[in-house]
């Protein structure tokens, strides 16, 4: 396999016409430029060589004067071809390109902060507004736009985890037994409806898998509740479980982090355990990237990245430890946000953020929340990050 042809069927998934190249020593399309490289003129691919060079894809070989055009490609060179391809077109493609919000905020003062109210635990965005949970049992709405507080709903007793599904907003309560609330967001703002208060002693995390809402109940014995809706029907499976925190669904699969066995688990319809992956200790809440969960573990300070998906996002039969990540600012991680692009983590024990690339695990950086402001939460609306500040009961966009 030469360097043109493989860079040729790259050239498939980036959005680049090589006709609409300006060249001056080339003809593509009927216009003319000059390449840096003076091993191409010769080439029938050209164009297409242009077209990476463009791209972003290559800046050639040596000091960057040759293109080697006949050269073998290494399995080496390969991966790293296809890492600037899914890379590019992330970037290129995200609504931060869109917002032309090329830049990261460096400092506190360039966060936007919202005050929502007593210790705000989780956060998710709904598509067009965000939700945040607290544990004095008010639900805030608001607007990503410009981070304004649109609405408070109240009654949610010690509210901690949130999702957004079927057009409603769903809520547990940490109590024992536990609570399941939910808010209809086409109504004016006033008291939370109870569902249920019979799900596992203190569920946290929840999660919804196209029918039935899932809950993490990490009270005692821990377990797993299935809630199926109209009517209210609640199953509550604990063999197998210590104390689940984290629970998320990846289009195949539910999956539950497991604090007192540091352990990832996969899940059954019926709530059964199908398969257990060990992680760090303590982990916490999880996200889902497309391929990979990343589990962010409390007290080893470190991020576990579990492959469950193959390239052409088909479920693996059985899910793989890809890699452990430390340093990068990580201190007592409580959960994981993906914004298409970056993956971000929260650090309540140094009140930090980190960032990682998702696309191949690099990392990008860590950055302040505040003096003891103790994020916790985590969403992305596409755009920006919103990180809850436990400590000071508001919600940072990043």
């Amino acid at each position: 396999m030469i360097r043109a042809v493989v860079l040729i069927s790259l050239m498939a998934s980036l959005p680049i016409l090589s006709n609409r190249l300006q060249a001056d020593t080339g003809s593509c399309g009927g216009s003319v430029i000059t390449l840096p490289f003076n091993d191409v003129m010769a080439s029938p691919f050209f164009c297409q060589i242009a077209a990476v060079y463009f791209s972003g894809l290559t800046n050639g070989t040596g000091d960057g004067t040759t293109f080697s055009p006949t050269q073998v490609v290494t399995r080496e060179q390969m991966a790293a071809f296809i890492s600037r391809t899914i890379d590019q077109s992330l970037k290129r493609g995200s609504q931060r390109a869109v917002a032309k919000k090329w830049f990261t905020p460096q400092d506190v003062n360039s966060l936007t902060l919202t005050d929502i109210g007593v210790s705000a635990e989780l956060v998710e965005f709904d598509g067009t507004d965000l939700w945040v949970a607290s544990n004095g049992g008010s639900v805030a709405r608001i607007r990503p736009g410009d981070g304004k507080l649109l609405e408070t709903w109240t009654g949610a007793s010690q509210g901690h985890g949130i999702l957004t599904a079927l057009g409603r907003v769903f809520i547990t309560g940490q109590t024992a037994p536990g609570g399941l609330f939910m808010i209809d967001p086409t109504q004016p703002a006033g008291v939370v409806t109870t569902l249920s208060t019979a799900l596992g002693a203190n569920p946290n995390g929840i999660a919804f898998d196209g029918s039935r809402i899932w809950t993490a109940n990490v009270g005692s014995p821990g377990s797993v509740s299935i809630v199926s809706l109209n009517p209210t029907v609640v199953t509550t499976v604990s063999t197998g479980f210590s104390a689940p925190i984290g629970i998320l669904y990846d289009g195949s699969n539910i999956w539950v982090t497991d604090r007192d066995t540091a352990s990832l688990l996969k899940l059954n319809s019926d709530g059964s355990i199908a398969q257990t992956i060990p992680v760090g200790n303590f982990p916490q809440h999880s996200v889902f990237d497309g391929t990979n969960i990343w589990v962010p573990n409390l007290t080893s300070n470190s991020v576990t990245v579990v492959r469950v998906k193959d390239t052409s996002g088909n479920p693996l039969t059985t899910a793989f430890v890809l890699a452990t990540l430390t340093g990068n600012g990580l201190n007592f991680s409580a959960t994981a946000a993906f914004d298409g692009e970056r993956i971000l983590i929260t650090n309540p024990g140094n009140s930090s953020i980190s960032l990682w690339k998702a696309v191949d695990l690099t990392p990008l950086g860590t950055f302040s929340t505040g003096a003891s402001t103790q994020p916790f939460g985590a969403c992305s609306d596409g755009l920006n990050f919103w990180i809850s500040l436990n400590s000071t009961s508001k919600l940072a966009r990043f």
